[in-house]
């Protein structure tokens, strides 16, 4: 059954401090808050994670970690997201073995989101929708029509990735999508809870309208 939640939060070196804004996701509800550090080693990963993980303990707020299983296990987060070059779920789930664990995976085209389906991750990732100077190799962007494409022919749940700011998350959640990450308009706030209950609220709006049609 697909999960709709809304709004899924991703920390990569986070103006306010890795803390303040993961306490802002979860005072907001967030129900994922991802951890995504590319440029530092294992041991301080773990660190940040760990502190992450007291902050999101017995709240609504699920803790993923990316592309490692590992610092996911030794930090009992509760899941990892993997990339398409990342280590395969298969021997992922061997690593990360709590019960209820949770797995992401990133699809950047229809036929990585249907190669998924099979592989029953969690949740898929769908994007880039839009360009993004997130990743230091970006892959191709899908644009607002194939992503909703993707997101509507998928049974698993799905959350758009890749640009998605305040401006353009209306026409995403136009093309389907009832989940959708945000990275640069909450990592580049001074106050992250700013643009975590913008977002949070164009979502609100945007269903209420569409109860309306």
């Amino acid at each position: 059954m697909k999960e709709t939640f809304g709004l899924y939060v991703i920390l990569t070196a986070p103006a306010a401090g890795y803390g303040p804004t993961a306490r802002a996701a979860v005072a907001a509800g967030v129900r994922y808050l991802q951890l995504r550090v590319k440029d530092l080693g294992a041991p301080e990963i773990l660190e940040i994670a760990r502190e992450l993980r007291e902050i999101t303990a017995g709240t609504a707020t699920r803790l993923i970690i990316n592309d490692s299983p590992e610092i996911a296990a030794e930090a009992e987060a509760d899941g990892v997201h993997l990339g398409q070059e990342d280590m395969p779920l298969a021997e992922a789930r061997k690593i990360l073995t709590r019960p209820g664990a949770i797995f992401g995976l990133s699809t950047h085209n229809a036929r990585q989101a249907a190669a998924a389906a099979a592989l029953r991750p969690d949740y898929i990732g769908v994007g880039p929708v839009f360009p993004t100077p997130t990743k230091a190799r970006p892959d191709p962007v899908l644009g607002l029509e194939e992503m909703g494409r993707i997101i509507r022919s998928s049974p698993l749940t799905a959350v758009a990735i890749g640009g998605i700011n305040e401006e353009n998350l209306p026409r995403v959640l136009e093309e389907g999508a009832e989940n959708f990450a945000a990275v640069r308009p909450i990592i580049s706030a001074p106050d992250p809870r700013v643009p975590i209950r913008r977002l949070q609220r164009i979502q609100s709006e945007y269903r209420a309208l569409r109860q309306l049609r």
